[in-house]
């Protein structure tokens, strides 16, 4: 069995119909005991009050916002080398999640760094690199928009998310670029000593997988959206010829 199967379309139908159930099941359940568990039983933090607790949104969606690019840029690479139209929907079908998140981590940033930090705003290189990461979700939504033929539309596409993975890269790393800044280290890290206290990490781990979960449910159900579509497409264009 090769992982190329699924690249068919009616394999990858049959397969994302069987799964997603599964996903969905775990997605809510995954989700609503980390966000339960992370605003209702956690303790307010010595120096943010209430305010850490918007972590359990902020750190997911910033995550999801920088790692649904890069699978953009996987399924991007499958296309323009091995040309699978599946893979093609399925970047395409993740945009908009990725600019929703992207849209999340932004604003729930502003309500934390407007206490914190006294201001909503501040061109802080990560917060500037993610406004940018944000304007190419939107730049990659329209020049899908832009142009009819759908193969031509996934060529500049996926050159367009090479460009684009830059800023996904900048803002995942922009802190440990740049010293300047507001943006305070990562939540998260291999280094326990920059990891927040284990009374928040452990529902905080919940959220990060309940929304990476809830990222597999909304792309096969967009992708099986796309593939239908498309299917549709196909089925107009062969009556006109008849």
């Amino acid at each position: 069995m090769s992982i190329w199967e699924y690249a068919n379309p009616k394999k990858f139908m049959q397969t994302s119909a069987w799964a997603l159930p599964w996903f969905t099941g775990l997605a809510v359940v995954t989700l609503l005991t980390g966000l339960i568990w992370g605003f209702f039983f956690t303790p307010e933090a010595a120096n943010f009050g209430t305010t850490v607790k918007i972590i359990y949104i902020h750190v997911p969606s910033a995550m999801m916002a920088i790692n649904v690019w890069a699978m953009m840029l996987v399924t991007s690479l499958i296309w323009l080398i091995r040309r699978h139209h599946v893979s093609a929907l399925a970047a395409k079908a993740a945009a908009p999640i990725g600019l929703v998140m992207t849209l999340i981590a932004l604003f729930t940033g502003a309500i934390w760094g407007q206490p914190m930090w006294g201001t909503w705003w501040e061109w802080d290189p990560r917060l500037t690199s993610f406004l940018i990461l944000g304007l190419f979700y939107l730049g990659y939504l329209a020049l899908w928009a832009a142009i009819d033929n759908p193969d031509t539309a996934a060529d500049l596409t996926g050159v367009l998310c090479l460009v684009g993975s830059v800023f996904a890269l900048l803002s995942r790393y922009a802190v440990n670029f740049w010293n300047q800044g507001l943006h305070q280290a990562a939540s998260l890290s291999v280094d326990a000593e920059e990891n927040v206290s284990d009374v928040y990490w452990y529902p905080l781990l919940l959220c990060m997988a309940g929304f990476v979960l809830l990222f597999i449910v909304l792309v096969l159900i967009r992708t099986r959206t796309e593939v239908r579509s498309r299917r549709l497409q196909a089925l107009e264009a062969r009556e006109r010829l008849a």
